[in-house]
């Protein structure tokens, strides 16, 4: 269709109770291994081996097996296979990825009390996102259209032009409807542009860096018991140019999206490690995480750029918003298996599970008598939850063989189930505070993940030197958008990837 268009531009005001989107928030719960590199060489399956400083945030009880102090220091490199090129964006970048200490008290013949700290990068955002396709007639101010068409907006106009205050209506919807949908200053619809392709870059970067403090001890090398505290530190940016190609050589849209999240939130972990046989070294451990409960702030900025070659008019748009939400993950559970045989060869399983579709997006509400903060859950966002994400399950195995005291050579592997349903879909009909406060329509649903690791240790004195080299693969389906109300002309999904190589180092110290 053609029609002419107007500039609008538009600002849309910071909301004191709001809450965010599935699929943005399960970009920031997706797990990752990392940690020392004698941890991530043996795949991170150390949970009831335990005497790792990474343990500290899977079974905080493998703290206990240490029995003099430590200290840590990790760093490398991580580098995106396949990158796309994109302006101001480099597939590879330096890493710190984790830093700590243990500290041991003897407290009897064969007891401990340890103390613990450590930063660990629970999670890196860095990514870059091609993806291109069939729009098959389809686009995405149709889904605006269509909103429209279905009474969903209760559409009201000022100087800057139609707005809504109904949950449904999304910052996009706000652009479409102002430069695309509307004639300018008036009622008149005009109607929506049919396309034949789309383009989606997008570059992510940032990282989820992880605080824990940690108390252990053993009970007569026998029973291992721990807890650990964590503070969550959140640092995630993203930009991106998704673009559309009119039909019949009509022109197109351009959308240029920035979006940041900060913020912080913690968590409590207790675990058990357990010998049940007093001769073997044979143990096994089980571990419980609470949910961590985020206090986060959200912050975009968002242009809209359409061109009709028809008429040879352009219209263009923008929109930004800053609120704060909360956002607490699911539990996690996990349990593992350990083997040591003589001092040359160590064998370690662990299994970790948690349900992803009950993580819950709040609302704040304002504040009570005493002036703390109460919220509440976003029930329209958190069924959509439940029915795009799933209970993931983690398993890793792990082996160190020791061919010389001073020599150590680690090999792991680790298969993590999918987070995302394939039926799973960025549903922008909700009346819910993420969809209005959404600034992009696409969505990804990534399938499982596969870790392959290896390392090398060697021990001098009283320092250590350990490298391990760490490849992740998944693989994704990539929607631009999705439209519950037509379901003739459909976009199509493509095939997406995130594979990582990631070479590390740690320095460490016995005292």
């Amino acid at each position: 269709m053609k029609r002419q268009l107007s500039i609008v531009a538009l600002a849309i005001a910071a909301l004191t109770a709001t809450a965010q989107e599935t699929y943005q928030d399960a970009t920031l719960l997706r797990p990752e291994l990392n940690g020392t590199a004698r941890y991530v060489g043996m795949g991170g399956a150390m949970e009831a081996l335990g005497a790792d400083i990474s343990t500290m945030g899977t079974n905080p009880a493998g703290i206990g097996l240490f029995r003099h102090s430590t200290a840590s220091l990790s760093f490398g490199i991580i580098s995106q296979q396949d990158a796309a090129k994109m302006e101001g964006a480099d597939k590879t970048h330096a890493s710190f990825d984790q830093a700590g200490f243990v500290y041991s008290m003897r407290t009897g013949r064969n007891s401990f009390l340890n103390f613990g700290f450590n930063y660990t990068k629970s999670r890196d955002f860095n990514h870059i996102l091609q993806a291109a396709g069939r729009a098959n007639n389809s686009s995405q101010n149709e889904i605006t259209y269509d909103k429209d068409d279905h009474k969903l907006f209760d559409l009201q106009k000022d100087d800057n032009g139609l707005y809504s205050n109904n949950l449904t209506c999304s910052q996009l919807d706000i652009l479409h409807l102002n430069n695309t949908i509307y004639s300018p200053g008036s009622d008149l619809e005009w109607g929506f542009y049919e396309s034949d392709s789309y383009n989606m870059l997008r570059q992510q970067y940032g990282y989820i860096g992880r605080y824990d403090l940690n108390l252990s001890g053993n009970i007569k090398d026998r029973v291992y018991l721990g807890m650990t505290v964590g503070i969550h530190d959140v640092h995630y940016n993203s930009y991106s140019e998704y673009d559309e190609t009119f039909s019949d050589d009509y022109g197109g849209a351009l959308v240029v999206d920035e979006r940041r999240i900060t913020g912080t939130g913690f968590d409590i972990k207790a675990g058990i490690i357990v010998r049940p046989i007093e001769e073997s070294p044979f143990r096994f451990g089980l571990s419980v995480s609470s949910p961590v409960f985020y206090s986060l702030t959200t912050s975009n900025y968002t242009e809209l750029h359409v061109v009709d070659n028809q008429s040879g008019r352009q219209s263009q748009g923008w929109s930004s918003g800053d609120y704060d939400f909360r956002l607490n993950s699911p539990w996690k559970f996990g349990a593992s298996l350990g083997h040591t045989v003589g001092s040359s060869l160590a064998l370690g399983v662990s299994y970790e599970f948690a349900d992803y579709g009950k993580t819950d997006q709040r609302i704040i509400d304002g504040y009570d008598y005493y002036g703390y903060e109460t919220s509440s859950s976003d029930r329209a966002m958190n069924y959509n939850t439940a029915k795009s994400l799933k209970a993931v399950s983690t398993l890793k195995v792990g082996g160190e063989f020791r061919p010389d005291p001073a020599l150590a050579i680690r090999l792991g592997f680790n298969y993590v189930s999918p987070m995302y349903e394939k039926s799973g879909y960025k549903d922008l009909t909700l009346s819910s505070q993420g969809v209005y406060n959404s600034s992009s329509t696409d969505y990804t649903n990534w399938d499982a993940t596969y870790r392959i690791t290896a390392g090398l240790g060697y021990r001098f004195d009283k320092f250590n030197l350990d490298i391990a080299y760490q490849y992740n693969t998944t693989e994704g389906d990539f929607t631009p958008y999705y439209n519950p109300y037509y379901f003739d002309d459909i976009p199509e999904s493509v095939k997406v990837s995130d594979k990582r190589h990631q070479l590390m180092m740690t320095l460490g110290y016995t005292f």
